[in-house]
């Protein structure tokens, strides 16, 4: 008889959903087997979000190494590739001993279903049976990839643009969202010439114009050019560089750079050989699975989290909706709740955003109060030399109760969990204008806001 036979919480996939299923899994008493067909930590701590988040770091101080006159040598880059790279592999190792220290087994190679309590685990030839009582699918996602700009030595997903050699003379960026401006600004500072193009209006869409306004102002003091309403159309690549064509109003243009980053979103790992039709799980039409508020598919022992599940492509979503799943297989009372759900765009300056936006707001007839307070002032800030940007906290009119907040500005990513823990808890701006803050610290921005909205509340 197979080791892996009955296994009671099978998990496919290893990034940041899948590893904290399979710890959770087996931490509440169950047999967990974890499937991985890539490196273990998926997407997301080998070419992902800890990797350029390692690269961002180093470009900051590269620039302000920079300015001080301290640096101006070649293997600047080569240092900070070593420093991703070293910073990559204490991550995978990390998540490896957690996911060994909860006794979970961990099975390498690509799983695909026989029957919905069957899988079958390639890997070099070599075959492994698995039979499961309950399944947690985390198989992530990949880039996009256009047809007219397909991957290749010249033309890079997000992937491919973290393992460059050396830092690109020219670089245009096609999307202009958060993953597009990240790496966009992150290689300007090392010196690359960066156009982004954007087919939409507004570089990151889907943040308000006041909120990205310091962004902007920031890529433009950075050398980065931004062309708007512009649609790729095709490349030409050469032996040094590519020449990429787009239609901006109606006239065709083009633009000459060493590399090409295509960067327009993610698409959910659910096709190919995963065998999801064998066990009549269907997707959407955008490769999505539809799941309730215990992350159940429509095969209720089935269970679909992170990129692969509706909602935004994010890392801490998929490691929320891996506990709920866990702790629903084990027995326990648990469901989804995204209202406190941050969202950080590692820019600079940074933005990060919590529930309602003042634009949701209005779209739905909420009725609320505004409380504003800018980093301009703000002692900590000054000391940064980093003043751009401003709090933003929107609050029902009559109990104050917060329903939203918005930050640009330094430590954005760090000073919005304050926020998301008041939406989670239900507090209103007086519990925040109230609570003291450590002085000077960028938080007391946020204090500041809460008692700006609580001022329009009394009036």
């Amino acid at each position: 008889m197979s080791k892996f036979n009955q296994i009671d919480t099978l998990v496919i996939g290893s990034g940041p959903g899948g590893y904290a299923a399979a710890v959770k899994s087996a931490q509440l008493g169950m047999k967990t087997v974890i499937v991985e067909r890539g490196q273990i930590g998926g997407v997301c701590t080998n070419v992902g979000c800890i990797p350029s988040k390692a690269l961002i770091a180093e470009a900051h101080r590269y620039e302000t190494d920079r300015q001080l006159k301290r640096i101006a040598s070649s293997a600047s880059f080569t240092d900070a590739q070593n420093f991703k790279q070293a910073v990559v592999n204490k991550q995978v190792n990390g998540v490896l001993f957690l996911l060994k220290n909860a006794g979970v087994e961990i099975l390498e190679g690509e799983a695909s279903f026989l029957d919905d309590h069957t899988v079958v685990v390639k890997k070099s030839g070599a075959e492994e049976i698995v039979s499961f009582r309950h399944a947690i699918l985390a198989n992530g996602s990949r880039p996009i990839e256009l047809r007219a700009l397909p991957f290749g030595n010249r033309i890079l997903s997000s992937t491919g643009v973290l393992s460059l050699a050396g830092v690109p003379k020219s670089l245009v960026v096609v999307g202009g969202g958060y993953i597009g401006v990240e790496l966009g600004q992150m290689y300007a500072k090392f010196g690359s010439k960066v156009t982004i193009l954007e087919g939409g209006p507004q570089i990151l869409p889907g943040f308000e114009a006041d909120l990205v306004a310091p962004v902007i102002k920031q890529m433009k003091a950075e050398g980065i050019e931004m062309i708007t309403e512009a649609a790729a159309a095709k490349a030409e690549q050469g032996a040094d560089d590519l020449t990429l064509y787009y239609m901006r109003h109606g006239e065709h243009q083009s633009i000459t750079a060493e590399y090409a980053l295509v960067t327009v979103g993610r698409t959910p790992n659910t096709d190919g050989s995963l065998g999801l039709d064998r066990i009549g799980l269907k997707t959407t039409d955008r490769g999505l699975i539809e799941t309730d508020k215990q992350c159940r598919t429509a095969i209720p022992h089935i269970f679909a989290i992170g990129d692969i599940a509706s909602g935004p492509a994010l890392a801490h979503k998929a490691s929320y909706e891996a506990r709920v799943a866990a702790e629903t297989i084990a027995g326990e009372a648990s469901a989804l709740d995204y209202r406190a759900m941050p969202l950080v765009v590692f820019s600079d300056p940074e933005l990060a955003s919590v529930g309602l936006s003042e634009t949701e707001c209005k779209a739905k007839g909420i009725p609320v109060v505004i409380g504003k307070s800018s980093f301009g002032i703000n002692g900590r800030a000054l000391a940064l030399k980093a003043t751009d940007g401003f709090v933003k906290v929107i609050a029902d009119p009559n109990s104050g109760i917060i329903r939203g907040a918005q930050i640009v500005g330094a430590e954005a990513s760090s000073l919005i969990s304050e926020l998301a823990l008041a939406i989670e808890m239900g507090a209103n701006v007086e519990d925040l204008a109230m609570t003291i803050h450590p002085h000077p610290t960028l938080g007391e921005v946020i204090m500041e806001a809460a008692g700006n909205a609580v001022k329009k509340i009394k009036k």
